[in-house]
């Protein structure tokens, strides 16, 4: 019976599908194989013969069917079928019809079915193959610009020493020929000051360079986290009565225990964060240090009563170079309020905090100027880095706990 309606079948089949296929190209001959194929599967009743036809199909799919929702493969599948079934509803009596479509239509689902298949494989490898092309771009990306920030610091520190080197024979040439003027000093000074906060980007850059690059070497020794808390009070006392804000240092278990680390990097991570509080907290506000002791760990908490940060950013402000807000709208300053900067502060911490196998992450119930529902940042610290435990024990029982940290 399929035999007797092929020819019209396809010739209705080319007239339906015209060029609007993916298997354009010789469509009478495939058809006619697909055709064939049908036949061998009435009588013999072993779908697999399908099989060849099917998958030259689907190799056929192009860019635009695998990034559509619907393929046009899928769409001249259903054109197959709907012709074939009104073929034989044209040219043969309805018995006939009826017993020839329960035979075809199982085919017409096998093939569909295999079709869907086959074409959720060619999507799913060319979604995989284009996110494995972003995700080289991307690495490229972040190696060159890493590659140029390390090149940048190190070419700008040789002209900034010799902006550093000329300011300083300046000042001691003027100072051996007659005192200086007040407006002579305050102009050296200005020079020197912008040369200081230009050296203190440059050196933030090669750390964030060296933190990328897993090249951040640790000066390992005991260290006491309350030593590093007096440091930074008397550090960073001017700036906080300059904003008439309120640093409040509790005394919590495990900040006077000894603990190993590098205690200049820390003190450095510490600082920024502390410096970030100090920036995004208003006149007047509050920003305290406490923490807690846990098994084989210490945390630090750093809260303020600052405007706060959206819970949407609080993994960006750890990215380097990330801003939030809008980046027109602040002060010039290192810790003036919503003080402009380059972005490096918080991922240098936290890049320090993770050299030294701890972790650290913020809490905030929002954004709010007004409000200024605060932030807290956790720093958790391992008291020994893993790589020296088992053996740091002895050593670290033999240091007297009254041993200083040089400044």
């Amino acid at each position: 019976m399929w035999a007797s309606v092929q020819t019209e079948w396809i010739e209705r089949t080319v007239r339906l599908a015209g060029q609007n296929t993916p298997t354009r190209e010789n469509l009478h001959l495939q058809i006619q194989d697909f055709a064939q194929a049908l036949q061998n599967v009435l009588g013999e009743g072993a779908y697999h013969n399908l099989d060849p036809i099917l998958e030259r199909w689907a190799s056929s799919l192009t860019q635009t069917d695998l990034e559509s929702s619907t393929s046009d493969l899928m769409r001249f599948m259903g054109i197959l079928m709907t012709s074939a079934f009104e073929t034989i509803k044209q040219h043969l009596k309805p018995p006939e019809a009826l017993t020839l479509i329960e035979g075809l239509l199982p085919c017409f689902n096998y093939a569909n079915e295999q079709l869907a298949q086959h074409e959720i494989e060619a999507k799913t490898s060319y979604i995989s193959n284009r996110l494995n092309q972003v995700q080289q771009r991307l690495e490229r990306l972040d190696k060159s610009k890493s590659d140029f920030i390390a090149i940048a610091a190190h070419e700008l520190k040789t002209p900034l020493t010799l902006v550093e080197g000329y300011t300083a024979m300046l000042r001691e040439g003027l100072r051996q020929r007659a005192a200086l003027s007040h407006d002579v000093v305050i102009l050296i000074e200005g020079i020197e000051n912008g040369a200081r906060r230009l050296r203190n980007i440059i050196e933030d850059m090669i750390d964030v360079s060296l933190i990328d690059n897993a090249l951040l070497s640790l000066n390992l020794q005991p260290t006491w986290l309350n030593r590093l808390f007096e440091i930074l009070d008397r550090e960073l006392r001017p700036a906080i009565e300059e904003r008439h804000q309120t640093f409040q240092i509790h005394h919590f278990p495990g900040c006077d225990e000894m603990i190993f680390g590098d205690p200049e990097r820390l003190l450095q991570a510490f600082r920024n964060i502390l410096v970030n509080a100090i920036k995004f907290t208003p006149d007047g506000g509050i920003i305290e240090i406490n923490g807690r002791e846990l098994p084989g760990f210490v945390e630090v908490t750093i809260r303020d009563t600052g405007i706060g940060i959206d819970p949407n950013d609080q993994n960006l402000i750890f990215e380097k170079f990330a801003r939030i807000g809008n980046v027109a709208l602040h002060s010039s300053g290192k810790t003036k309020f919503k003080g402009g900067g380059p972005g490096l502060g918080l991922p240098i911490a936290k890049g320090i905090i993770e050299a030294h196998g701890g972790t650290i992450w913020v809490e905030s119930k929002g954004y709010d100027e007004v409000r200024c529902p605060g932030s807290t940042f956790h720093v958790l610290l391992p008291k020994h880095p893993p790589s020296l435990e088992g053996r740091a024990a002895d050593f670290l029982a033999a240091i007297a706990p009254s041993q200083s940290l040089s400044e």
